[in-house]
């Protein structure tokens, strides 16, 4: 018996060995979920956070990708794939992919790398308290929508009635829309609130719009809706001769006329330390939601031509980025 449990202690002990090393040496796998296209310099961005926190892909880290490519419908089949691959970390990159991901699972942590109202659409139960297994960063999107409507009067002085582009069924649609109407009374802006709550309703909007007179657009619509019409809402905005302001930056980049919101690969870069944290043991729901520090404003100048608008200098010196 002596000799039994002498020779079964070591191989014991080389068994725990074994299995420790395999478990100190496992590589963290990180799915990232988005529904828009695929962003270059966005994952760069991601990535290169990453390594500067000591992971590096392809040696101490995975990343698994996967893009909707702004075929929303295909989230929750993205998110299911994760999940089979049993990552550690899902890193979503809109509301409907943070959606997706939530109802894909209740126990894998998952980052929002930017999310307009968290605690409105139930991802968290509150800021500072998240409380499940989300956490991340917010836009702060409704509280952006005053300065959007403020850039407008300073790009047409004379802006007295403002077409919105809202959605009702959107958890911050409301107070998104008292933001505006505080900016609207004290710059003495009338408005049009107009629902949109299907690409269908787009041009119903921009004739709607025609009709009561507006002189400018804010477009406070989602991506799930605008994403694939971004060539259809650009070249209504044309035909309508209406400087529009958006809250997406692929929609100057597709001859909008202005984007001003989150610099989103700012985001991008914190949201690897939440990677970080939870990758060290930390809980998503002891990891309060963070706010932006970083904004971004961006002029198309080829836009402005196409409807005879002149930019004044003095709101074009404050652009971060001119297209010309």
């Amino acid at each position: 018996m002596l000799r039994k449990i002498a020779f079964c202690l070591p191989l014991t002990l080389l068994l725990l060995t074994v299995a420790e090393a395999q478990q100190a040496t496992k590589v963290p796998r990180i799915g990232r979920l988005g529904g828009g296209t695929l962003s270059s310099r966005r994952i760069d961005e991601f990535r290169q956070a990453l390594r500067e926190l000591g992971y590096v892909e392809g040696k101490n880290i995975v990343i698994e990708l996967r893009s909707a490519e702004e075929k929303f419908n295909t989230l929750p089949a993205l998110a299911a794939e994760l999940v089979r691959l049993k990552v550690d970390v899902i890193v979503t990159t809109s509301p409907t992919g943070t959606r997706a991901a939530k109802e894909a699972t209740a126990t894998i942590p998952i980052v929002m790398t930017n999310d307009s109202d968290p605690v409105g659409n139930g991802f968290v139960a509150s800021l500072a308290r998240p409380g499940g297994n989300i956490t991340g960063l917010s836009t702060l999107a409704p509280e952006l929508s005053g300065k959007r409507l403020e850039l407008l009067k300073e790009i047409v002085p004379r802006l007295s009635r403002v077409a919105v582009f809202g959605t009702s069924r959107s958890p911050d649609n409301a107070q998104t829309l008292r933001e505006v109407e505080i900016a609207a009374g004290a710059f003495g802006v009338k408005l049009q609130y107009l629902d949109v709550l299907g690409p269908k309703d787009i041009e119903t909007a921009f004739r709607a719009a025609g009709k009561g007179r507006a002189e400018a657009i804010l477009m406070m619509v989602g991506r799930a809706i605008t994403g694939g019409h971004r060539t259809e809402i650009v070249d209504l905005a044309v035909k309508s001769r209406l400087p529009a302001i958006y809250n997406r930056l692929q929609d100057v980049e597709a001859w909008g006329l202005i984007y001003y919101g989150v610099y989103l690969p700012d985001l991008d870069r914190r949201v690897a330390t939440y990677v970080d944290k939870i990758l060290k043991g930390a809980k998503p729901a002891d990891l309060p939601v963070e706010q932006p520090t970083k904004f971004e404003f961006v002029i198309n100048l080829k836009a402005a031509k196409q409807i005879g608008l002149t930019i004044p200098p003095n709101v074009l010196a404050r652009a971060d980025r001119v297209i010309r």
